[in-house]
């Protein structure tokens, strides 16, 4: 199990897509080694204790972040905070 950390939404100048996260995976800094976390579950725990889970879609620049497609959309609480890479 690895531990993430949420960046940011995936938007434009206008656009924002709340389902869309950039979340970077602790311990990864290069394109190729995100590259293989493609297909795993991301989960993020609420404060209520609720559970929304996502999954890697693909990497997102140079340093080894990702862009991860949740179920539902992540409140703004959610920036900043750790996930679960299972």
């Amino acid at each position: 199990m690895r531990k993430g950390i949420i960046l940011s939404y995936v938007r434009s100048k206008e656009n924002q897509n709340n389902n869309h996260m950039i979340i970077k995976p602790l311990g990864i800094d290069s394109r190729e080694q995100a590259a293989t976390l493609i297909g795993r579950k991301v989960i993020w725990k609420s404060p209520s204790g609720k559970l929304l889970v996502g999954k890697i879609m693909k990497p997102h620049g140079n340093r080894g972040e990702v862009k991860v497609r949740f179920e539902k959309g992540l409140p703004g609480q959610a920036l900043g905070d750790y996930v679960e890479i299972r």
